[in-house]
């Protein structure tokens, strides 16, 4: 755990010190839980986003987009459920003085007894070797039963405290379980309170006229209110999506662990409207074209887990989270809910307006249930950078750090180098530069030897690097360097915007997708 924690502190530095993302207004000392992304981060941010956003639409051809605006009629949260329901439980250690959410301390819990099951579950593995049966193993070794039953306990009281809203029991299970607080180490707690985690504000041009709003704590009632404008304007048919990129704000106390928990976020989501009593059928299918999205950017398939929801939110009927192995555990990066028709039954109540679609392949008119799949696009930053951040050990003893991110996805595609200060070098080395930088985002370096220039771009994560040098000159061929093996080769300046173009264009993973 150690070990993973100074990974986190690592890449916390390294995107400070390469532009990927800097702490906001720091020079007023900072504000709390709010990152601004500097020009490589942005370059990142934008590219995952235009992945997401062409898988959806391009692919798809009855998914379309739309923008819906940050504010909204405050009545769309009540009838969202968010003015009543949208809460964190939280609780304070004494001793500390920190605050924690109930949630997020029951599963530390229920991490340490699934860690104390894969430990057990390696060591069959090592000592059963090719005759090792998993399933089998489960369910006879008593200490793995033993703390599969605790996990379950854990999980079903939990679950049944949440549902009662019962503050009590959950400060009681916290007791019962003996957990502290990770800083005092002590179970000094006080009494569990609800916190409603919207940002509230006033419009209004007079002190008579302002109304109170709220900063929106999703993107997806946005869509939802606007289910009927695209229907009829685009002339959709059921099954059809809308997709959306958009901010989003909630006001966490406990934000934390970087960009992977903040108050104002970004989020991808697009909700799937289909026929009543298809809603499952095609949450199966959605959960596995989200996995194979995530798992074609090739930065681990262990790296990733469904994690089905226990307890389902007021609006679902089925639930699954898609995790990622942060250096903090395996977190939810995205997540594919059944949300049945309540938000458009909702809405048609508390507007008066009829949110209904009619179906002419079955004479029926009904209310569309909804599958939404939605990601924190933050949280899918870290989790990108997370997978590439490597410190290789070279032959010659010497460590670099590299960003072996998905081409694609990197915010620099080439770095134009010439291999020396000398005119004739640096002109040609413009010359194509000039050339590429209107397919690709490039970057030109002649300061210092070729080494750190080398360095620099690894450390950022440019796939290539185009070194211009007297072959250049000579035989017009320039010695191209690969990012992940550091392998060189001459090749023509003419094939460079090829070679470049078929590893790092956002159609290359479409391509893989749509396979």
């Amino acid at each position: 755990m150690m070990f993973q924690e100074n990974i986190l502190k690592k890449l916390i530095s390294h995107c400070k010190k390469y532009g990927f993302v800097f702490p906001s207004s720091e020079i007023y000392d900072g504000l709390g839980a709010i990152y601004d992304y500097g020009q490589n981060g942005v370059g990142l941010k934008n590219n995952i986003k235009q992945y997401w956003w062409d898988s959806m639409t391009l692919l798809n051809e009855n998914i379309v987009g739309i923008d819906s605006a940050i504010f909204m009629h405050p009545t769309i949260w009540k009838a969202s459920g968010h003015v009543d329901a949208f809460s964190d439980y939280l609780i304070d250690n004494k001793d500390s003085k920190k605050r924690y959410r109930i949630d997020t301390l029951i599963e530390n819990q229920i991490t340490k007894y699934d860690n104390k099951i894969s430990k057990e579950i390696k060591k069959a593995t090592k000592y059963f070797g090719d005759a090792f049966d998993e399933i089998e193993f489960c369910k006879k070794d008593l200490y793995v039963l033993e703390n599969i039953n605790k996990k379950k306990a854990l999980y079903a009281r939990f679950t049944q405290a949440l549902m009662e809203n019962n503050l009590k029991e959950l400060r009681q299970i916290i007791f019962d379980y003996k957990i502290v607080c990770p800083i005092s180490k002590t179970n000094n707690w006080t009494c569990v309170r609800k916190f409603n985690l919207m940002f509230s504000t006033e419009m209004g041009s007079t002190t008579d006229s302002t109304i109170k709003i709220y900063l929106r704590p999703e993107t997806a009632q946005g869509i939802f209110v606007n289910f009927l404008n695209v229907q009829k304007t685009g002339r959709m048919k059921i099954p059809f999506g809308i997709a959306q990129i958009g901010k989003a704000f909630r006001n966490e106390i406990i934000a934390r662990q970087f960009v992977f928990r903040m108050r104002e976020f970004e989020q991808m989501e697009m909700q799937f409207f289909v026929r009543p009593g298809e809603e499952l059928e095609w949450f199966e299918k959605w959960k596995q074209v989200r996995i194979k999205w995530h798992k074609i950017l090739e930065l681990g398939d262990n790296k990733y887990r469904f994690r089905d929801h226990i307890k389902l939110a007021h609006y679902a009927n089925a639930a699954t989270d898609i995790e990622f192995e942060m250096p903090f555990g395996f977190k939810e990066i995205e997540g594919i809910h059944s949300r049945t028709n309540f938000d458009l039954n909702n809405h048609e109540k508390y507007s008066g307006k009829r949110m209904q679609f009619f179906d002419s392949k079955i004479n029926k008119s009904y209310t569309p249930f909804v599958i939404e799949t939605s990601i924190g696009l933050d949280r899918m930053f870290l989790s990108v950078l997370v997978g590439s951040y490597s410190e290789d050990v070279l032959r010659e003893g010497n460590t670099r750090v590299v960003l072996k991110l998905p081409p694609a996805l990197s915010p620099v595609k080439v770095g134009i180098l010439p291999l020396i200060k000398k005119e004739e070098f640096k002109k040609k080395a413009r010359e194509i530069m000039n050339k590429l930088k209107l397919n690709f985002c490039c970057q030109y370096d002649e300061k210092d030897s070729i080494g750190k220039r080398y360095r620099r771009q690894d450390a950022i994560g440019t796939p290539y690097c185009i070194t211009i040098d007297q072959n250049t000159l000579d035989y017009h061929q320039v010695s191209i360097r690969f990012r992940d093996t550091m392998r060189q080769e001459h090749i023509s300046i003419s094939c460079l915007e090829q070679i470049i173009s078929d590893n790092v264009s956002i159609k290359s993973l479409l391509k893989k997708l749509d396979e």
